[in-house]
């Protein structure tokens, strides 16, 4: 049996800054992937996220901005290029948009008001029939490079990467000891971080966890008619929440054309179990908004996208520790641009149980509750 100081159970965004952030402190880690590099199972696939300050919460935004800089950190340490500025703006008629840049002032996020007439200037494939907020350093991440990147970062500093070995079993052995068993054997740990979002359930039967809904999504990437270096990354809110879900998102892909999608409103699904198709119903309507609003895109010449959203009832992220296992899931779809700072978070759990106080959200640690297959030894 193996035997390491932590061993990171999966392998997406925030299990792998997970592991560059401990491995950073000298700890001897292993991160465990069920599934081969790059695959496409989970929530942290593809070449776009949309990176933003632009949150009504200030822990929200201290906690973008913590990560603002691991993202320039890690880019200097893989020469990978991840975070890109190109503006950003929200519009519509939800009165949210002004709770929005109360927040923004409140904490000295550059933005501005701008009329319709003067977005739809600045951006011509956007129709804007309301006041917009820019948020000039809002910008793309490129998902797939991030993951790749932090783990390039924590194998240089010592860490083991082990992709295609699936975690059958989490065995707490009292508060110092964790059996990790996987097909291809097992490991001895002090610590588990358990980064397996939709699969938080399934993996952790005994652990106490709000309740989760792991949805299938369906955003789309149309074809560009206005070059993608020209789009800012954009939501779009309705004050109707029946209108279009309520709202859209998007961001341009480069070489892939326009992402857009709802937020959160795909069907339920199991994680193992997924056809990885769109609904038709909800397509249409993706194609409907476009050929409404989005004057820069073909509506017509689109590739729809699959992924998954793990959503807690308050959209807020479960970062705890549980006894030796720490836990993160229910990124709720806007937990990517936060990855490097929730791995220095789960980083403080997995070595004292506390974090210094830059997350919106509590981070706490809880005795392991006494349970079969999680039961301490005699």
């Amino acid at each position: 049996m193996d035997t390491f100081d932590v061993a990171i159970v999966g392998g997406g965004v925030m299990g792998s800054a997970a592991a560059w952030q401990l491995a950073r402190r000298g700890a001897a880690v292993v991160l465990l992937e069920q599934f081969a590099a790059g695959h496409t199972n989970g929530a942290s696939h593809g070449a776009s996220r949309i990176f933003r300050l632009s949150y009504p919460d200030a822990g929200y935004i201290r906690l973008a901005r913590e990560a603002e800089g691991l993202w320039r950190e890690l880019e200097h340490v893989t020469g990978a290029r991840l975070l890109t500025v190109t503006g950003g703006v929200d519009h519509g008629d939800h009165p949210s948009l002004h709770e929005l840049a109360d927040g923004l002032a409140a904490s000295g996020v550059p933005h501005r008001w701008l009329r319709p007439e003067e977005a739809a200037e600045r951006w011509p494939g956007i129709r804007f029939a309301t006041a917009a907020l820019y948020h000039p350093d809002s910008g793309r991440l490129h998902a797939d490079r991030a993951v790749a990147a932090f783990q390039e970062a924590a194998e240089k500093l010592g860490a083991v990467v082990r992709h295609e070995t699936p975690v059958r079993a989490i065995e707490p052995r009292g508060d110092e000891t964790v059996l990790v068993h996987t097909d291809a054997g097992g490991y001895r740990v002090r610590r588990v971080v358990a980064a397996v979002n939709g699969w938080a359930k399934k993996l952790l039967p005994t652990v106490p966890l709000p309740p989760l809904k792991v949805t299938q999504e369906q955003p789309a990437h149309f074809a560009a008619r206005v070059a993608e270096p020209g789009w800012p990354s954009f939501g779009h809110r309705f004050a109707d929440p029946g209108h279009f879900h309520g709202g859209i998102y998007g961001l341009a892909t480069p070489g892939e054309g326009i992402k857009v999608g709802f937020h959160g409103v795909g069907p339920e699904v199991d994680p193992d179990d997924r056809d990885f198709t769109p609904e038709p119903v909800q397509l249409a309507a993706l194609r409907e908004y476009a050929r409404r609003w989005l004057p820069g895109v073909d509506p017509d010449v689109f590739a729809p996208i699959s992924c998954t959203y793990t959503t807690t009832p308050d959209a807020n992220f479960v970062l705890e520790r549980h006894g030796p296992i720490v836990v993160a899931t229910g990124f709720s779809g806007h937990g990517f641009k936060f990855a490097p700072a929730v791995g220095r978070i789960l980083a403080d759990l997995a070595a004292s149980g506390r974090s210094r106080p830059l997350s919106p959200v509590p981070v706490r640690s809880w005795p392991l509750p006494v349970a079969p297959g999680c039961s301490r030894p005699d």
